[in-house]
């Protein structure tokens, strides 16, 4: 690392993308391993992070002292990761918030967006698509990911997500879709596509 560490070289490493003077990262999720990969690897890029994995350990981290950005995942054990961002932008309204969930959804992105993320990131998201949305410019469009999910990844994660929402009832998900059940019952019994 150098030792000017408050600038990082974009994606394309034409633009140093600033870090700013509080370097200060607050990582929600709870799922251990990535979260700890990825603090990890944030701290090599100049940031001080901080770890908490479910709400209230996240209100808590808030409550002591909010952070300039953070990495928060929506769908949290023991709640959502909005009541996070909320908490976050009563304490610190200049705080830079990305929200990373593994259903990637319009309706929850623009969710996330009215309740104060920057930016909005599907799982699995690697350390450079987090950094480049939480240093990006806020008056310009994030660049296009390198891998968007496919057209039939994007499909099977709406279904899974409405089957959740329908607490695994196949005959309810398959009417809020507009699907025939047994249509709906074969692409659960499958594995997502990449």
């Amino acid at each position: 690392m150098t030792a000017d560490n408050s600038t990082l070289s974009g994606a394309a490493g034409n633009e140093p993308l600033p870090i700013g003077d509080d370097p200060t990262l607050l990582l929600v999720d709870d799922d251990e391993v990535f979260v700890n990969r990825l603090a990890r690897a944030m701290e090599r890029r100049g940031f001080a992070t901080r770890i908490a994995t479910s709400v209230a350990a996240a209100r808590e981290s808030v409550a002591q002292g909010a952070p300039a950005y953070a990495v928060v995942d929506l769908r949290l054990e023991d709640g959502s990761g909005l009541d996070v961002v909320d908490a976050l932008r009563a304490r610190r309204e200049d705080c830079r918030i990305v929200v990373l969930t593994g259903y990637g959804a319009i309706a929850t992105a623009v969710a996330a967006v009215k309740a104060g993320a920057a930016d909005y990131l599907p799982k699995p998201a690697d350390a450079d698509e987090v950094t480049n949305a939480l240093l990006a410019q806020v008056s310009r469009f994030p660049p296009p990911p390198e891998n968007p999910m496919s057209a039939d990844r994007v499909r099977w994660e709406h279904i899974q997500r409405v089957y959740e929402q329908c607490d695994r009832n196949v005959s309810e998900t398959a009417r809020r879709l507009h699907m025939h059940r047994r249509t709906l019952q074969r692409i659960l019994a499958k594995r997502g596509p990449r």
